[in-house]
């Protein structure tokens, strides 16, 4: 009896590694600049920039100062990386408000504001233009220091917290958690624009019968053009490999180009509202892949649960939602609403678009 009381207790048995972290139905690896390198490139390169501000030749030169602050400069970019493209934000806005010029005639409008609003409409409209370009290049700006701010400020210190330390794995779980948190965003987001149109539940009737949806509600449009920079953002980190390739790299950027091309495509002729919907059924499938992989991270009882729910979400969205609009697009495209080409009244749905937007 004694002897069973002395024996140390069994350590609790940890959790049958899972399997949800190697799932990739969806593209939900959201990378950042906090994730390239190393840490035996991170630290030479520090010890280097060190080097350069402790070196004590010719420090009574100006140029020799300037070249100083320079160096830390760019030590504390490094450090924090969210800094660089925050003031890259910070620039234009502040000379915007100082302008005291709100209107479209100031050069900076177009990248801080929505352009082509349409005067007297009530709720306001807005239409669509080259300016928007300049929309969604600001707003990628904006990812590139939400996402680092997110990830170093608050995603890497909670990763710690639960004992996260090697540098894969804190990495994974930094670049899934900002998935989810920008899908759990857009998801409900995007619901909620649809829910305030004849869109709602996916009434694929709606795509067609008021089409061409040249002007949009404000937040409309700004959701869209907001996705398009999200894309437009990720497709620049991969494109020009600013962080270390992975094992299926060609396929991620065929992925990345063939989003680009149907998120030009679909804003430049008039298919906004269909891609509303297929932009619902990809975030909101893609947030419960990104919670899956998250919490298998952290070793989470919750995982399996979690995992379970994005199998049926993503059947029922990526499946039957997804095949439902394809079918609208072989049945309702003719019949319901113009059936023409004419590209001065922007009238895009005819037997060449037809087969484009199966596609």
């Amino acid at each position: 009896m004694s002897e069973q009381f002395l024996q140390e207790p069994e350590a609790p048995r940890r959790r049958r590694k899972s399997s949800v972290g190697h799932i990739n139905l969806g593209d939900t690896s959201v990378h950042a600049l906090q994730t390239m390198q190393s840490q035996q490139e991170a630290n030479s390169t520090k010890k280097f920039q060190r080097k350069q501000i402790n070196t004590t030749a010719s420090e009574t030169n100006d140029l020799d100062i300037l070249k100083k602050i320079w160096v830390s400069i760019k030590i504390l970019s490094y450090r924090h990386t969210w800094l660089p493209p925050l003031i890259a934000l910070l620039i234009p806005q502040i000379a915007y408000w100082f302008s005291n010029n709100y209107t479209e005639s100031n050069p900076l409008h177009q990248f801080l504001e929505l352009s082509y609003e349409i005067p007297g409409t009530e709720p306001k409209m807005y239409g669509k233009g080259k300016k928007d370009i300049c929309f969604v290049l600001y707003m990628m700006i904006f990812f590139t220091f939400y996402r680092e701010f997110l990830m170093q400020v608050i995603l890497k210190p909670t990763a710690k917290h639960f004992g996260l330390h090697k540098e894969n794995k804190l990495n994974r779980f930094m670049e899934q958690s900002y998935s989810m948190c920008y899908y759990g965003i857009t998801g409900p987001w995007g619901l909620y624009i649809m829910k305030h149109t004849t869109l709602w539940y996916f009434n694929t009737t709606a795509f067609y019968e008021d089409y061409p949806h040249k002007t949009h509600e404000y937040m409309f449009k700004y959701y869209y053009l907001s996705q398009a920079a999200f894309w437009s953002q990720q497709s620049v980190v991969l494109i020009l490999q600013l962080e270390k390739p992975r094992k299926d790299f060609h396929e991620l950027v065929f992925h990345h180009i063939v989003t680009m091309a149907l998120i030009a495509c679909s804003y430049r002729f008039h298919y906004t509202w269909m891609g509303l919907a297929v932009y619902i059924t990809m975030d909101i499938s893609d947030w419960f892949l990104a919670t899956a992989k998250t919490l298998n991270y952290l070793d989470s009882p919750l995982t399996n649960y979690v995992f379970i729910s994005f199998v049926f979400v993503w059947t029922y969205l990526r499946h039957y939602i997804n095949i439902k609009i394809l079918w609208s697009v072989l049945t309702e495209f003719r019949t319901v609403g113009p059936w023409i080409l004419n590209w001065e009244t922007q009238q895009y749905k005819c037997w060449i678009a037809q087969p484009i937007n199966h596609l």
